[in-house]
């Protein structure tokens, strides 16, 4: 319990300097994430500084698109030692959803109207945080989330700075704090960071949501520099259907110079719906797409790079470039010193690439192989189709496409004519829509399961999951059954004698409550256990709330005082009875001597 309000629960998130747990609020009756400072980083001032920060940047921000910051506070919380440590918290709106970098490990990528869509959200809570005078500093896939229905909210401000603060030049340890793939080019060279820095970054995932890959790719310090130096190629380069318009936008969000990309989220906001519509996009955007021209020819791009040329135009560059170099070395060495990353630095930190060689229709095992002789790692998806079994059908990144070598190539092989995969989306739907997706699929035979399951993520009636698994290659002509959802749970059977602290923790596991209630026990060892839970090996409804009754000490021949609130009458023993018999207040006390058994109250039952 944290703050005498707060329950914890199950660890449902962990990021590099917090843990976040489901929770519930048993002041308002609700559910909420707590996130909660790891205790092996308390004692750090700097931790302690930024995650003080995001409390207070993200208490401020109220908005559909941004994660709700509730409440904060410290605990006190003992060591396995006893020592003591003050560890901060930050209760926060449960989001009940994914993060855009689960979906992308899912999904490889999005389609670009749907890109687009999330990448407006994203820029719907930029806007609101800018106009509040907050830089995030932070935007990345990670740091955003997608609820079951498709809302976009955004979170972790945890490096946020108000923008006064953020026109301050940074430190190289400063300048790193954030994720190097989405960093711009301005905190990568240490100057002063403001809003067109989360534009930026917000590019860069609008990238990564077109293409399955950042825009640039390699380790930090290599990062570091191509966000300096180099532009990036149009997302259609590496996905033919991202249309020429949203290439405009995309790029132009990417401009080294922040004076030349977008000046507002809402102008880039603008641009994007624009290029959703299909009506033209800002001047701007055209002419950086314009400059950007047709990629070189493959033949233009070496395999390799000499690298006695590199170190040759390394000693004889221009001052500022060699200044760009030399930053982008003092931010890996602050990188090194915040626990980032270790690397050897040389002039050799430029990822080495290779061509990703024509795969479709080779057997699966020629194109594994052919992979591994560019020096790529092959992954493979299957997928219904009308060529013979185990022929590759696709493949990501396309044939003729650059590549870091070491990077993953991902083939697409048929599962043979009248085989079928099972979706993967099925989960959540009603059996309607899931037996209409699974016709669509080519699936002839679906049946509802003759048992529902007991699942904490659907309602009732819902589809939870399928038999076969989703994913699953079978023939077109095999039965598939949906197993639907029960929307009940079995209350924990053995909560007895637990701590109430423990058992609540259960509960929340089970996505259950807990509904504290006090009853009696005659030893002190009891006092603080639970000693009866309702409807305990029982089967709920997810999200009930649960009596559980926890030891209470009342000694023997104990003395209650009772102030009535009508004139007392002569007691019927005087024996038993030390207060006068007659009374002109009807607010003096009666005392009575009781036995232990009388302290139930008459809304808890006696301990068993």
């Amino acid at each position: 319990m944290l703050g005498g309000r707060y329950e914890v629960g199950e660890l449902i998130g962990r990021g590099g300097m917090a843990e976040v747990h489901l929770g519930h609020d048993n002041r308002l009756g609700r559910t909420v994430a707590i996130k909660v400072l790891r205790t092996d980083l308390a004692r750090d001032n700097a931790f302690l500084t930024r995650f003080r920060r995001e409390a207070h940047s993200a208490a401020g921000l109220n908005h559909h698109a941004i994660v709700s910051v509730y409440d904060s506070g410290e605990d006190i919380f003992i060591e396995a030692g006893g020592g003591r440590v003050q560890i901060p918290y930050i209760v926060m709106e449960y989001v009940d959803g994914r993060t855009l970098r689960e979906i992308l490990n899912e999904e490889g990528h999005l389609s670009p109207d749907e890109a687009a869509r999330v990448t407006m959200g994203i820029l719907s809570a930029l806007e609101y945080s800018h106009e509040k005078g907050i830089v995030h500093r932070d935007i990345k896939p990670g740091n955003v989330m997608l609820t079951r229905g498709g809302s976009v909210k955004v979170m972790d401000f945890g490096i946020a700075r108000a923008i006064a603060d953020s026109g301050a030049t940074m430190t190289g340890a400063q300048a790193v704090v954030g994720t190097a793939r989405y960093l711009s080019p301005e905190q990568a060279q240490g100057e002063s960071v403001d809003a067109r820095s989360d534009l930026y970054s917000a590019g860069c995932v609008l990238y990564e949501l077109l293409t399955g890959r950042t825009p640039f790719i390699g380790e930090p310090v290599s990062l570091v520099y191509q966000h300096i130096t180099d532009k990036p190629q149009p997302p259609s380069v590496y996905e033919q259907n991202v249309p020429a318009a949203m290439d405009a936008v995309t790029l132009h969000s990417l401009e080294k110079g922040r004076d030349a990309r977008y000046q507002t989220a809402e102008d880039f906001r603008a641009d994007l719906q624009n290029a959703r519509a299909g009506r033209p996009v800002s001047e701007a955007a055209q002419q950086t797409l314009q400059a950007a021209g047709v990629p070189r020819a493959v033949a233009e791009r070496p395999d390799s790079i000499d690298r006695r040329d590199n170190t040759k135009d390394l000693q004889t560059a221009p001052p500022r470039k060699r200044r760009m170099w030399l930053w982008a070395v003092a931010v890996l060495a602050a990188l090194v010193a915040i626990g980032g990353v270790g690397l050897l630095i040389n002039q050799q930190t430029r990822d080495k690439t290779a061509i990703v060689p024509p795969l479709n229709g080779m057997t699966q095992s020629a194109a594994e192989a052919a992979l591994t002789a560019k020096g790529f790692q092959p992954a493979v998806v299957d997928a219904a189709d009308n060529a013979a079994k185990g022929i590759v059908i696709g493949q990501d990144p396309k044939s003729g496409a650059e590549a870091n070598v070491g990077s993953v190539v991902t083939i697409t092989v048929s599962a043979g004519p009248g085989n079928k995969v099972i979706p993967a989306n099925l989960a959540g739907m009603s059996y309607a829509d899931a037996t209409a997706a699974l016709s669509a699929a080519g699936f002839q035979n679906v049946k509802q399961g003759t048992q529902q399951v007991d699942d904490t993520q659907w309602a009732q009636g819902l589809v939870a999951s399928t038999s076969p698994a989703a994913g699953t290659t079978i023939p077109a002509t095999q039965t598939v059954y949906l197993n639907l959802s029960s929307g009940q749970v079995t209350v924990p059977a053995n909560l007895v004698n637990m701590t109430a602290s423990d058992a609540s923790a259960a509960l929340l596991k089970a996505h259950l409550f807990m509904n504290l209630k006090l009853t009696p026990v005659g030893s002190q060892n009891l006092v603080g256990t639970v000693r009866k839970v309702q409807d305990s090996g029982e089967k709920v409804a997810v999200n009930s709330s649960i009596d559980v009754y926890v030891g209470t000490y009342t000694p023997p021949n104990s003395t209650i005082t009772v102030s009535p609130t009508s004139p007392p009458t002569t007691p019927t023993s005087p024996s038993t009875s030390t207060a006068p018999t007659t009374t002109t207040s009807s607010a003096a006390p009666t005392t009575t001597t009781t036995p232990p058994a009388t302290t139930t109250t008459t809304t808890s039952p006696p301990a068993p």
